[in-house]
C-alpha cells in the first residue's frame, strides 16, 4: 500500500518569528531611548548654561561694586577736600568741589539704571541715547574728576583736537572710559600716568602700568575673567568691567582692542568702526 508519499513540514525561524512578533513593541522602545536620550541632553545643556541664584546674586553685586566705586570714591575725595582745606575764602575752589560732587552723585543714579538692565538680563533691550559729544571737553570733565581720587599721585594728560565731534551715548560711554582709567590706575604703582588720545576715528587711553601678560590679552573681555597677577593681591576685582566696555561698545556698533606690555604698561584704543583696522 505504500507508494512512495512523503510529508514535509516547514517551521518559520524562531529568531525571525520572535522579532516579527515583537516588531512595534522594538521599534517603541527605541524611539523612547531616543526621546530620553534627547530630554537628557537638552536638561544638561540647559542646565549647564543656567547661572544658579548664588551666581546671580554674585554678578549683581559684582557688577554693581565695580560700577559704582569710582564715582564714590571722587565725590568722597571733594568733599573731603570742602572739609580738610579752608575753602572759605576761596569760592570759586568750594564751587569747583561742589560741582564735581554733584557730578558724581548724578552719575550714581544713572549707573544703578544702568547696572540694574546689565545684572537682571535687559542687556538687549537696553536703548542707547545717541547725541553729538564734543570729545576733548566731554573728556577732560572725566579726567578733572578722576584726578581727584587722592589715592595714588595721578596725571592724565588729555591730546584731543579742539572741536572733534562723536555721536554716542554719553552716560555709557562715560562709563566705558571710567572703567578703562580705573583699572589704569589699579594696575599701576603708586604714581600713574595716563595719556588720553584721539580723533575722530578712534581714541586711545595709555598708561604706564604694570602691564598684561601676553597670554592674558585673548581673554580680557571675557565675563569673570581677571588678569593673574600674583604680587597684586592688594587689588581686589570680579572680572566684570572690561566684559561691560566690550558688551556696550558692540551695541554702539565699535571696536575695542588692547594691547601691553609687561612691566612697562598697556594701551587701549577705542574704534569708532568695527571696519577699521
Amino acid at each position: 500500500p505504500d507508494e512512495g508519499i512523503y510529508y514535509k513540514a516547514y517551521m518559520t525561524p524562531l529568531t525571525r518569528h520572535i522579532l516579527s512578533q515583537m516588531f512595534g513593541i522594538i521599534i517603541t522602545v527605541f524611539l523612547l531611548m531616543v526621546a530620553f536620550s534627547l530630554a537628557f541632553w537638552y536638561l544638561f545643556r540647559t542646565v549647564s548654561r543656567l547661572r544658579t541664584i548664588e551666581e546671580m546674586k554674585d554678578d549683581f553685586v559684582s557688577n554693581m561694586t565695580h560700577e559704582l566705586k569710582t564715582p564714590i570714591a571722587i565725590a568722597y575725595s571733594a568733599n573731603d577736600a570742602l572739609l580738610n582745606y579752608d575753602t572759605t575764602n576761596d569760592p570759586d575752589k568750594k564751587t569747583k568741589y561742589l560741582t564735581i560732587a554733584n557730578k558724581q552723585l548724578k552719575r550714581l543714579g544713572e549707573l544703578v539704571e544702568n547696572i540694574l538692565a546689565m545684572s537682571m538680563e535687559r542687556r538687549k533691550a537696553m536703548k542707547l541715547r545717541p547725541e553729538d559729544i564734543p570729545l576733548r571737553e566731554f573728556i577732560e570733565e572725566i579726567a578733572a574728576a578722576q584726578r581727584m581720587r587722592g589715592d595714588k599721585d595721578i596725571t592724565i594728560n588729555v591730546n584731543i583736537p579742539e572741536n572733534t565731534t562723536i555721536e554716542a551715548d554719553r552716560a555709557h560711554l562715560a562709563n566705558v572710559l571710567n572703567n578703562l582709567i580705573d583699572n589704569a590706575i589699579k594696575y599701576s604703582r603708586d604714581s600713574v600716568e595716563i595719556t588720553i588720545t584721539g580723533d575722530s576715528h578712534d581714541l586711545s587711553v595709555r598708561d604706564n602700568g604694570i602691564g598684561i601678560p601676553s597670554k592674558s590679552i585673548p581673554y580680557l573681555f571675557n565675563k569673570f575673567y581677571r588678569v593673574p597677577h600674583g604680587n597684586r593681591q592688594d587689588v581686589r576685582g570680579y572680572g566684570i568691567g572690561l566684559y561691560y566696555v566690550k558688551s556696550i561698545l558692540d551695541k554702539m556698533g565699535w571696536d575695542i582692542e588692547a594691547k601691553s606690555t609687561e612691566g612697562e604698561g598697556s594701551v587701549f584704543t577705542i574704534k569708532f568702526s568695527k571696519d577699521e583696522q
